[in-house]
């Protein structure tokens, strides 16, 4: 019995696309593509087809995949896939979208029988093209069954996040994490040349430590399964250093938001009484503040 599954692709000649389009063809799926203004480089070549427009892929596909830029692309593309979709058809959103739009739209697509995952990616475009990004999958284990073999396509490692927009989820605290070690990496080298000193010196220690070898996320790591002395330091030693350095700052004239924001947070975690705990304690501090209990495991579950 043949189960050669029909695949859409919106978004083929972004960057990320690009490489996810060409290795689901080079895996040997047959493979549509609709385009706004010029067509993906080199994926007729091998074998892929031009769909009219997003209406017809939706029509005609047993699973598309969307990899478009916003939260409001993504709707729109959903929205015409769903005009008259292929009965059974499954979308598989690779954006960075939001969450709430995502249960939206899949809501929509229920009443038309159909469903949607998200599997937004990390890593780049290089990865992309040679099939080895991370995908970071929300879907339940029913729905992940059928998507499987498309997403080993592309992927190095799959993620199992959790259900419907599990994925997206992580997707953004990921980036946001990553964005705030460099964002305050940036305010950092503005406060040592402002102080006469050479930047370089910072990544130089940073590389040498924990920073660098995984050690920042092995302590928090550890704080979800119950263990908050991986790195022995008290939370209002770390208070005291990061008010001395937003001190400094403001010395220079140099504005230290990111500072001064993780100087709140140590200073809200010390007033819940966390203060002479040690510094991964900042979890149990957020949990209080939530009135949540933060742990490892899917929540409700342990």
């Amino acid at each position: 019995m043949n189960d050669t599954k029909q695949i859409g692709f919106v978004g083929a000649t972004g960057l990320m696309g690009h490489g996810l389009a060409k290795n689901i063809l080079l895996h040997g799926h047959p493979l549509a593509y609709t385009m706004r203004q010029r067509a993906p480089q080199g994926l007729d070549e091998l074998g892929a087809t031009r769909a009219v427009d997003n209406v017809a892929l939706g029509a005609t596909s047993d699973i598309v995949v969307i990899c478009v830029t916003s939260a409001a692309d993504v709707e729109q593309v959903v929205t015409e896939l769903l005009t008259d979709p292929k009965p059974g058809l499954i979308i598989m959103d690779a954006s960075t979208s939001e969450p709430s739009t995502t249960l939206r739209l899949a809501e929509l697509a229920a009443e038309k029988g159909a469903r949607i995952a998200d599997i937004p990616l990390t890593r780049g475009p290089a990865e992309a093209e040679a099939g080895t990004v991370n995908v970071l999958v929300g879907a339940d284990d029913d729905l992940y069954a059928e998507i499987e073999p498309i997403i080993k396509c592309f992927a190095d490692n799959i993620y199992r996040c959790g259900g419907l927009g599990a994925g997206h989820i992580i997707k953004l605290i990921n980036n946001t994490a990553f964005q705030a070690a460099l964002t305050i990496l940036a305010e950092g080298f503005a406060v040592a040349v402002k102080s006469g000193v050479d930047p370089s010196k910072l990544t130089e220690v940073l590389s040498g430590g924990g920073f660098a070898n995984g050690g920042t996320l092995r302590i928090m790591e550890d704080s979800l399964n119950g263990k908050f002395d991986t790195l022995r330091f008290q939370l209002d030693n770390a208070r005291k250093d990061v008010r001395y350095y937003t001190r400094m700052a403001g010395e220079l004239a140099v504005p230290a938001m990111v500072g001064d924001g993780i100087h709140e947070a140590l200073c809200a975690a010390s007033a819940l009484g966390f203060g002479g705990e040690f510094c991964a304690s900042l979890t149990k501090a957020q949990a209080k503040l939530n009135g949540i209990t933060i742990e490892a495991g899917e929540p409700g579950k342990n």
